[in-house]
């Protein structure tokens, strides 16, 4: 049986009771860089968003899961995208908000049960990350994960009147 709990932490559906949090981390700039964000997210636009969250990956080619201590605290996001069944593949994001909560292991057991869930559940082929090549801990993370760099996508991203490359990771079931 596939779970999506770990030792740690677990993996759940999001839940209305999640639009704080949600609030809190769309409106954070520290991490527009890596999410795309340009502007803030009020709350009716997420409070919507989370009552469409239920739609099946294969109609809106996502899934957005909460990261969850033993607590039943949510402590972070972990993301399917681009989710392309025909080819078997989709695209793998993840955050941990609060510093306090990061370089615990919490990242890797999510990302490890959501690999899990891909390749065996949603029978993925393989999972891709795309990672700014100055986010040390996402390469630490992705690469202790069994993903491979293929790729330096150059002046990828602009940010603060600075062109970064992007890295992009793959991990293939085989």
């Amino acid at each position: 049986m596939l779970s999506l709990e770990g030792e740690h932490i677990y993996l759940r559906a999001l839940e209305p009771e999640d639009l704080d949090f949600l609030y809190e981390l769309e409106n954070n700039t520290a991490i527009w860089e890596i999410s795309g964000t340009t502007t803030p997210y009020a709350k009716h636009v997420l409070k919507f968003y989370l009552e469409n969250a239920h739609k099946d990956i294969y109609e809106v080619k996502q899934l957005r899961l909460s990261i969850c201590n033993k607590d039943k605290q949510v402590i972070g996001l972990i993301d399917l995208f681009d989710f392309d069944p025909k080819n078997r593949r989709a695209g793998v994001g993840i955050i941990v908000l609060k510093d306090k909560n990061r370089n615990k292991g919490i990242g890797a057991e999510a990302l490890s049960l959501l690999c899990n869930y891909a390749f065996n559940s949603l029978d993925l082929r393989q999972l891709y990350a795309n990672v700014m090549l100055d986010n040390a801990a996402s390469i630490h993370l992705f690469k202790k994960n069994g993903f491979k760099e293929v790729g330096v996508k150059k002046d990828w991203i602009y940010s603060n009147g600075v062109y970064k490359d992007e890295i992009l990771y793959q991990k293939i079931n085989s």
